[in-house]
């Protein structure tokens, strides 16, 4: 059987390496790994669920009997691990990268139309 305070303090954890990984925040579990989204691979967005739902039900002594000791465990050290796993200096570089690849797309693009526009008016 697991207690709210075991539950609450992977939650902690979790919540803390989801910040210092992933820049998310939020106020329990649901809510930063609903705001982490798909920065996470599916099969730990899965294992968060089942997080979710274990520490959903640790709050009520007589649902607390419920949980799956072991699979929380198990579940927790999947996310636990990929989330220690991430290297925060190459996500910041992999975001950048695109948002400047965004922007120079646009741009040229902008460009471009501006020239067609300058032919089609006979300026060119």
């Amino acid at each position: 059987m697991i207690t709210d305070k075991d539950m609450a303090a992977k939650s902690r954890k979790l919540r803390g390496l989801m910040q210092q990984k992933l820049d998310v925040k939020g106020r329990d579990l649901r809510q930063s790994l609903r705001r982490a989204g798909r920065r996470l691979p599916k099969s730990v967005r899965k294992h968060g669920a089942e997080l979710m739902q274990a520490e959903i039900l640790a709050h009520n002594p007589k649902t607390a009997r419920q949980v799956d000791s072991a699979a929380v465990e198990k579940s927790y050290e999947i996310v636990r691990s990929h989330l220690a796993g991430l290297d925060e200096v190459e996500i910041r570089k992999s975001r950048i990268l695109g948002m400047t690849g965004a922007v120079v797309a646009n741009l040229l693009l902008v460009a471009i139309m501006f020239i067609v526009w300058l032919w089609w008016r006979g300026f060119v």
